[in-house]
């Protein structure tokens, strides 16, 4: 395929991700579109598919971030599958009914995008896939395509820009030190104090209404880009617009199957993906594939600003 139809390919995923939000899956409506697999590490990986009537154009994976699950992406697999595409949305390594292993090696991007690539094989053998990726789903998806070039034809990125591959570590709190400040929730993420703080089924809820945007009667936010979780401000945040009752339930039961301490291992790994990724600096770290990234324009804590100079 070509360039240019690929570019086309993407364009058209893109304008199925926009359509209005207006119907979708339940809760139990997405549990029929549940199946799982084990990959060669020994993970297993509960995913979402949606088939089309007739034989697939292709296949599409779209990987979510933090805090979210497969289900984030309920509205936009059928809108994609309409579209003639066969449509993969995993939990992520840590998620929902996704193993949650201990070992914080498990979670670098090598490992995870090696139990991508063997998932894809199973679910789509021989085929090239499309990825899309939202917060760290779209950090992978970069990462897949750095370290298995020959299984991505195309990318779709939301909200975090591509960052090449360095020779030189930089820690992401010398980074907010530096005037990165609206990395702070990094550095706060990745304690692990946190764990103990958000075991609860009630103290995931009022997490999960933190990063969703819900305010404390005297409108005060429960979690900002440059402080993380505003702990104190937790147990009196009210309502969301951006979950509904049910849709906010389900969350917190998948969360509360494992905890949240396996996903904040994706802010604990820094150091080791950058030991993995030296292989990769001197060939460059460049995307060989056609890529469309989608900014946001309120974003506090990944500003369109980091994706000047993204396209070179």
């Amino acid at each position: 395929m070509r360039p240019s139809s690929i570019i086309a390919l993407l364009a058209s995923a893109v304008l199925a991700l926009a359509l209005p939000q207006t119907t979708g899956s339940s809760p139990a409506g997405v549990d029929a579109m549940r199946h799982s697999a084990t990959v060669a590490s020994g993970n297993t990986y509960s995913y979402l598919l949606s088939k089309p009537a007739g034989t697939p154009k292709g296949t599409i994976f779209l990987l979510h971030g933090f805090p979210d699950l497969s289900y984030g992406w309920r509205y936009q697999m059928p809108a994609l599958t309409q579209l003639g595409y066969q449509v993969v949305a995993p939990d992520m390594l840590g998620y929902g009914r996704t193993s949650a292993p201990k070992d914080l090696g498990a979670y670098t991007f090598k490992k995870m995008t090696d139990d991508l690539a063997g998932l894809a094989k199973q679910i789509a053998p021989g085929q090239k896939i499309i990825l899309g990726g939202h917060d760290w789903g779209a950090a992978m998806v970069y990462r897949v395509a750095l370290w298995n070039p020959d299984l991505v034809k195309g990318l779709i990125a939301v909200t975090t820009p591509y960052s090449a591959p360095t020779a030189q570590y930089v820690d992401v709190a010398d980074a907010v030190k530096a005037g990165l400040t609206n990395f702070g929730y990094q550095v706060a993420m990745r304690d692990p104090a946190l764990d103990a703080k958000l075991q609860t089924r009630d103290q995931i809820r009022q997490m999960l209404l933190a990063f969703y945007g819900a305010q404390t009667p005297q409108g005060q936010p429960g979690f900002t880009a440059e402080k993380g979780l505003i702990f104190e401000n937790l147990p009196t945040l009210g309502s969301t617009p951006l979950l509904s009752a049910a849709d906010l339930d389900y969350y917190v039961n998948e969360y509360a199957r494992n905890t949240v301490a396996a996903p904040l291992h994706w802010y604990r790994t820094a150091k080791l993906n950058w030991q993995d990724e030296q292989s990769l600096v001197a060939a460059g770290g460049k995307i060989k594939v056609p890529t469309l990234f989608i900014t946001a324009t309120q974003d506090t804590a990944l500003p369109a600003s980091l994706s000047v100079g993204m396209e070179k």
